[in-house]
């Protein structure tokens, strides 16, 4: 089992631009992160010879340059100026379910209609309930699907009328792409828990998770879809672009609660999510983690001409690292950022080594260590998060063996305690390291291995993203505090909705 809180997917979209289907292909690169099992585009044309508009699809299991390895794909199936695309992560064995692939797509009585989805439906069992007692036979494992089945069965005039009837029944976190034979459409829930961004490229509206995704197609970030935002992108009567925009409202007592967790460790660091730099909260992040547990408290040897280093395990707390050694100099501390463990990149979610039997294996596959930078130092290793425990156990079992003189663990998160229901996956309560030993640090440190483990508190993770905010939001801490800000049905089981 992964030893990180995964996202369930990345969303992209493109409306009426000549090269959609490469553009997508492009965006889902950059949002490959987000989600690793499998990628699927699907867009929109008018058939001259069939009269009607038809929306052709290619998806698959596997990473985006392997699902699109044959560049006639594009040539030849995914005609059309309008696509969305979708990068999928699920939780256990629905990944085997070719059915559960993203994006969807169905034809019904006002015509076509494709769906990528990011978050989870915290109503999706009653939704289920209802359309079984109903009849209606259901392909796939996933709530997304619900989804479909809302929208084709409204019984509105338009197709936009009917998309915003199903939209206004569904509850929880969730970002959406839509595409109708002639619109794109873009959502995020009225409570904003995950990120969606909106871009322009050569005229033309693009939406994506991230805006890395914008970076890498040479598109201009415009702004974020806000909370509640249905984005409707088509054509007026004079056939020039339009935007225009509708309102979800948010559940009664529930305000914004974006997810926190983004900034510690989901987002890419270079990507702009809800608005603010990914990099620059991180940094900030270190910050207050420096701010919260100095050196002299940290270290077993205050002698500052020990020259203490501080490491990262890469890629994800780098900054943060980088952050945690610059504050500490700027208070006085004889310390330097050291790259002290190397990641292999070529080693993919999937990676199956020769006769390999063991988790330390497969650690040992993505990770080693610089032994001359570790040798005799006391070492300080910051990381984003300890979910279970096992990973960072067998990091610092390989950092042993290059003989520091002591090693110490700070985590740029507080401790996660709780599941997450809107569009994380966590493992179980009992999993959760921080849960199972009840917080206590010095038996969290024993398990793992080390002289010390201090956690970033709350407070201070709020405060450091508030803090590089240039206006104030309300962010979601459930995974930290179990305050959850959206009701949550707690007596489903969390695999019995597929998440994506």
């Amino acid at each position: 089992m992964p030893d990180k809180p995964h996202d369930y997917c990345g969303i992209f979209g493109v409306y009426d631009h000549s090269d959609a289907a490469l553009l997508t292909y492009y965006g889902l690169h950059a949002l490959q992160h987000r989600g690793q099992e499998s990628a699927g585009i699907v867009t929109s044309y008018f058939d001259d010879e069939k009269g009607r508009y038809v929306m052709p699809m290619h998806k698959d299991f596997g990473l985006v340059l392997s699902v699109f390895d044959d560049s006639k794909i594009f040539k030849r199936e995914l005609k059309g100026r309008n696509a969305i695309g979708h990068n999928r992560y699920s939780t256990s064995g629905s990944s085997k379910n070719p059915a559960n692939i993203q994006p969807f797509r169905v034809h019904h009585k006002n015509g076509n209609l494709a769906i990528g989805h990011n978050g989870n439906l915290t109503n999706a069992r009653k939704l289920r309930e209802r359309f079984t007692e109903e009849g209606v036979l259901f392909q796939s494992t996933s709530d997304t699907e619900l989804i479909l089945h809302l929208i084709s069965h409204s019984d509105k005039d338009t197709p936009l009328e009917q998309v915003l009837d199903g939209l206004r029944q569904i509850e929880g976190a969730y970002c959406l792409v839509i595409m109708t034979d002639d619109k794109l459409i873009a959502v995020r829930d009225p409570n904003g828990f995950r990120p969606l961004a909106l871009g322009t490229i050569d005229g033309s509206y693009t939406v994506a998770s991230e805006t890395c995704a914008f970076d890498i197609i040479g598109a201009e970030y415009q702004r974020d879809v806000e909370p509640g935002e249905v984005v409707v992108i088509d054509r007026n009567s004079d056939g020039e672009q339009q935007l225009q925009t509708f309102q979800l409202d948010a559940k009664e007592g529930t305000t914004s609660s974006q997810c926190i967790f983004e900034y510690v460790y989901f987002s890419r660091p270079d990507s702009k999510i809800f608005g603010e730099n990914v990099d620059k909260i991180r940094r900030n992040l270190g910050k207050y983690l420096a701010k919260e547990h100095p050196m002299d408290e940290v270290l077993s040897y205050a002698d500052a001409k020990k020259s203490p280093i501080v490491i990262s395990v890469p890629d994800s707390s780098n900054t943060a690292a980088m952050g945690y050694a610059h504050e500490s100099e700027m208070a006085g501390f004889d310390c330097r950022y050291e790259i002290g463990l190397i990641r292999n990149h070529y080693v993919g979610r999937t990676f199956i080594s020769p006769g390999q039997k063991s988790r330390e294996q497969k650690v040992r596959t993505k990770f080693n260590t610089v032994a001359g930078v570790l040798e005799g130092r006391s070492v300080i290793i910051v990381d984003d998060s300890i979910v279970r425990g096992t990973t960072s156990r067998y990091l610092v079992e390989m950092i042993r063996a290059a003989n520091p003189l002591e090693i110490h663990f700070l985590v740029s998160s507080p401790p996660i305690t709780h599941p997450c229901f809107y569009g994380m996956d966590f493992p179980s309560p009992e999993e959760l390291i921080a849960n199972r030993f009840n917080r206590d640090i010095d038996a969290i440190a024993e398990e793992i291995g080390v002289d010390s483990v201090r956690y970033l508190s709350a407070d201070g993770l709020v405060n450091a993203v508030q803090e590089s905010n240039d206006s104030p939001h309300q962010y979601c801490t459930a995974c930290f505090t179990g305050n959850y800000p959206v009701p949550v049905d707690f007596d489903v089981e969390k695999e019995e909705n597929e998440m994506v």
